[in-house]
């Protein structure tokens, strides 16, 4: 991938199974949150594979769109779009009846300092969207977050573990599950709450992180000592096929990779790539934010694109010295401070 117009390609590539499927959900698209990181995506691989299907279908895409070329590309693609501030009540009801919702407003980083904001569209926020959206179905983008650090050697935690959420942030996700878990119950709403992490775009994410450190000849700190990661693309069509498995209450579903990665073994492979040794601080620690995505992968087999596909991809982007937008996960926090 050359362009960042070959990145969006792949990224909005839809399965022949996502594209059966949008054949057979009955109603338009609604995704609440379009303009971060992976919304532009998701609403360009809904338009793709609602075409593929050959259904009239809209995909309508919600944000405050302070870019306002993000709005006029999505616009373009085939995308309606609306301007909106969701905590704005009346705005939020003004917006249309629309059967199927995505919902990917989150607020992370900042949290610390800025305790009232993450807590306000976290979990005030989707009270507010579920009331308004009581007739719909609604997948809901979560967190691995809501849950705690694990043995390596659990190789992470199932649906069936217990939450333990570590920091402000991580406490208001799972708020925001309990909120929607509550009007799911209270007015049947299906549900269904997506645990994600680690998205990777070549622009952003764990992989892009290491690689730079490794290119950059900077110390990667071992503590957090493993990882799991999943194509954007993938989790996002994971997102669109998981509406027919929305219910009340809600279907919680861990979405990443198969993989309990290492990092040093991810430095190590990008070291070969660059033609450099890594260099580490710290040692491994027996636990780590892991998940266990194995349900995931039992409702739709495992993601297309692998993680060695993701190291070569990555590795070429580096090298050539492409964009990258700056936002790092903040993986390796132990501590739960964002």
């Amino acid at each position: 991938m050359r362009t960042i117009e070959e990145l969006e390609t792949k990224l909005a590539e839809p399965s022949d199974a996502l594209i059966s499927e949008m054949a057979q959900i009955k109603g338009d698209i609604m995704i609440l949150g379009v303009g971060g990181k992976m919304g532009p995506s998701l609403a360009r691989l809904a338009r793709n594979a609602i075409d593929k299907a050959g259904v009239n279908k809209k995909v309508v895409g919600v944000s405050r769109f302070s870019d306002k070329t993000l709005q006029q590309e999505l616009e373009d693609y085939g995308v309606q779009t609306i301007s909106a501030d969701l905590l704005d009540d009346e705005q939020l009801q003004s917006l249309p009846e629309v059967k199927n919702i995505i919902f990917m407003v989150g607020y992370k980083f900042g949290t610390t300092g800025n305790e009232h904001l993450t807590w306000a569209i976290n979990t005030y926020l989707p009270g507010q969207i579920a009331k308004r959206f009581k007739n719909s179905r609604i997948v809901v983008f979560s967190s691995g977050n809501v849950y705690p650090l694990t043995p390596v050697s659990m190789a992470g935690a199932s649906e069936e573990h217990p939450t333990g959420p570590i920091g402000e942030y991580a406490q208001s996700v799972l708020g925001r599950e309990r909120v929607f878990e509550y009007f799911s119950l209270r007015y049947n709403i299906p549900v269904l709450i997506m645990r994600l992490n680690y998205a990777i775009d070549l622009r952003y994410g764990v992989l892009l992180e290491i690689a730079t450190l490794v290119k950059e000849q900077k110390p990667i700190d071992l503590s957090m000592g493993n990882v799991n990661v999943i194509w954007q693309g993938d989790a996002n069509e994971t997102a669109l096929r998981g509406i027919r498995f929305s219910s009340t209450p809600p279907k919680i579903l861990n979405v990443t990779g198969p993989e309990t990665i290492s990092i040093r073994w991810l430095a190590e492979r990008f070291g070969e790539k660059f033609g450099v040794r890594p260099l580490f601080i710290g040692k491994e620690e027996d636990t780590a934010l892991l998940s266990n995505a194995s349900q995931s992968h039992y409702l739709f087999g495992y993601p297309k694109v692998s993680l060695r596909q993701m190291i070569e991809w990555t590795a070429e982007w580096i090298e050539s010295g492409r964009v990258t937008l700056g936002k790092p996960t903040h993986f390796q926090e132990r501590e739960g401070r964002f």
